[in-house]
């Protein structure tokens, strides 16, 4: 007789993503409700442009963005929009609504990031928010020598997936279920390039702490930063695109830690950071 799914699961799970997974509930029904937020801080953004414009420019390298689950291109236009003005040569993921890694999605995505590296000649940076950062993240193991950093936005990869409140939307969309879809990929470990990851403790969909990034032996250059949002309003936030700001701007090959500002409004939009453990 067949085990059970989640025994079975535990027992093919890679060693490492075992040992580090978040096992928690998922944020609470209030949490949740509090996820309508998100329209004030796509308002925010109006009153905060001035100081979001004062933003280090770019240096002109790629970036791809893959949306969250059920979302699409549309949904991460406005935080390209702002990349593109600071000079950043910005793309969506392309390929419609993200209902999961179906059959041909990540084979596109390769492709995608292949067609940047080798059209400017220069490494790619991946952006993910939500699911869309478990695509960016796992693409950057296989082909680092192509991608020059990751920066995730409220994505659950160091929690199991009753961590959230989105894992049945998933199965629904996608057809297919969590438990099989993650056995065999160490997600909680972190590419070996520069990672950060951006989290918000009030996050309603995602339990914060399946965004945690632990310490990586073969990276040092990881880091969380945290920032008040919302999950729906994590890539619309201003904290959290000044936050991806600050990190494009860095030199290939320069990384430093995200660096708070020792003033009391400063450590209000970006409270005290949690370190790689």
């Amino acid at each position: 007789m067949a085990q059970p799914a989640q025994k079975q699961s535990k027992t093919k799970q890679p060693k490492n993503q075992a040992q580090d997974r978040h096992d928690g509930p998922p944020p609470s029904a209030w949490l949740l409700a509090l996820e309508f937020r998100a329209f004030w801080e796509f308002g925010a953004l109006l009153p905060a442009w001035p100081v979001l414009a004062r933003a280090s420019k770019g240096d002109g390298h790629s970036v791809v963005v893959f949306p969250g689950l059920s979302a699409s291109d549309g949904s991460t236009i406005p935080l390209r929009r702002y990349l593109d003005s600071l000079g950043y040569q910005t793309s969506g993921w392309e390929q419609g609504f993200n209902f999961g890694p179906r059959v041909g999605v990540l084979n596109e995505a390769r492709a995608q990031v292949t067609r940047a590296f080798e059209t400017s000649g220069r490494k790619v940076t991946l952006i993910g928010w939500s699911l869309g950062g478990v695509y960016a993240r796992e693409l950057a193991k296989e082909m680092p020598h192509m991608v020059r950093g990751v920066i995730t936005l409220g994505t659950p990869f160091a929690g199991s997936h009753r961590s959230t409140n989105a894992w049945r939307i998933y199965e629904l969309t996608s057809g297919r279920k969590v438990e099989r879809e993650t056995e065999n990929y160490d997600l909680p470990a972190a590419p070996p390039v520069p990672t950060t990851s951006i989290f918000s403790r009030s996050d309603g969909i995602v339990a914060w702490q399946g965004s945690i990034q632990k310490s990586a032996p073969h990276n040092r250059n990881t880091e969380n930063i945290e920032v008040v949002a919302s999950h729906i309003g994590l890539g619309l936030n201003p904290s959290a695109w000044w936050a991806v700001a600050d990190r494009l701007a860095q030199a290939e090959g320069q990384w430093q830690p995200f660096q708070r500002k020792g003033t009391f409004l400063h450590g209000l939009i970006f409270p005290d950071p949690v370190r790689p453990a």
